[in-house]
């Protein structure tokens, strides 16, 4: 059972044997308070034929364990590219992910902030992503998932190279009500924001809030990074044993502004690792 008023912590978990044995079994073994899936393929543009049975069986389970359920949509999704093809796959991958999270009773779905690609692209990428992702907006219910806002690593044309830049994403979006945050600490870390050094990561919280409000804050994926700050390398580590180092996340679970945002491991491993790190997050939080 989660403890009130402090943040929920569990891992993205596999689907593969299905949501309702798979992904619950594994987040039982890890001791997970809340899971992130993959609710279709996550490197094509494949949309699953429903399957509501499945679907009602896991909302069941998942309800039964006090376990919160978050989607993470295709890593293939690029509402910024030049390339039609694959904006209008991305606007329909985005809205089929959307889908998946409310037949699933996902709190929130996430994608990738995305990049324009050709840096004289920028001004039309973000004239198309108003264009396109607005009226799918503008369709989400009281009681649909949040569309959370995943920052990159900055590198190349990204059109989030820091938090600072989720700016320009919440004024083209005209800030709407059900647009929130996912923050990865190693794409921060990469992007140059020094959660390393002592208070940094306080300091790199301060900064998200008040740029979007503690609100929007509503998923942070917990990893640390191999590379070193302001590499613009998205290489997950797990927690300790990379660049960030444990003091950084044992300040990160003190924060004030995070006692209702769900924590979220994408490390390598599997119920070993995963167990081992939700613990020693749980220690953190509960001291």
């Amino acid at each position: 059972m989660a403890k009130k008023n402090a943040p929920r912590i569990g891992a993205h978990v596999p689907t593969s044997g299905g949501m309702a044995k798979r992904s619950i079994e594994y987040a039982q073994t890890i001791k997970a308070e809340a899971i992130q899936v993959f609710a279709s393929s996550p490197r094509t543009w494949a949309q699953a034929k429903p399957n509501p049975a499945a679907d009602d069986a896991f909302i069941a389970k998942a309800k039964e364990l006090d376990i919160e359920t978050y989607v993470h949509a295709p890593f293939l999704i690029n509402l910024g590219s030049p390339t039609v093809a694959t904006y209008e796959n991305s606007l329909a991958s985005t809205s089929y992910s959307l889908k998946r999270g409310r037949e699933i009773g996902a709190l929130g779905v996430v994608i990738h902030t995305g990049s324009a690609v050709d840096q004289d692209y920028e001004k039309k990428a973000w004239q198309q992503i108003k264009k396109g992702v607005m009226p799918i907006l503008e369709k989400i219910t009281d009681d649909d998932p949040w569309l959370l806002l995943e920052p990159t690593a900055g590198q190349g044309q990204s059109l989030v190279k820091k938090l600072d830049d989720l700016i320009k994403y919440f004024d083209c979006l005209e800030w709407h009500p059900k647009l929130g945050v996912c923050m990865d600490t190693c794409h921060v870390f990469a992007a140059g924001h020094d959660i390393k050094k002592k208070g940094g990561m306080t300091e790199t919280v301060d900064l998200l809030v008040k740029l979007v409000k503690t609100e929007r804050i509503k998923l942070i994926h917990v990893n640390d990074s191999m590379d070193v700050c302001g590499a613009l390398k998205d290489r997950h580590q797990n927690l300790g044993k990379g660049e960030i180092g444990k003091a950084a996340f044992d300040e990160m679970m003190q924060h004030p502004q995070l006692q209702s945002t769900a924590m979220i491991l994408e490390t390598p491993g599997e119920e070993p690792e995963h167990g081992s790190e939700v613990a020693m997050l749980k220690s953190f939080r509960d001291k």
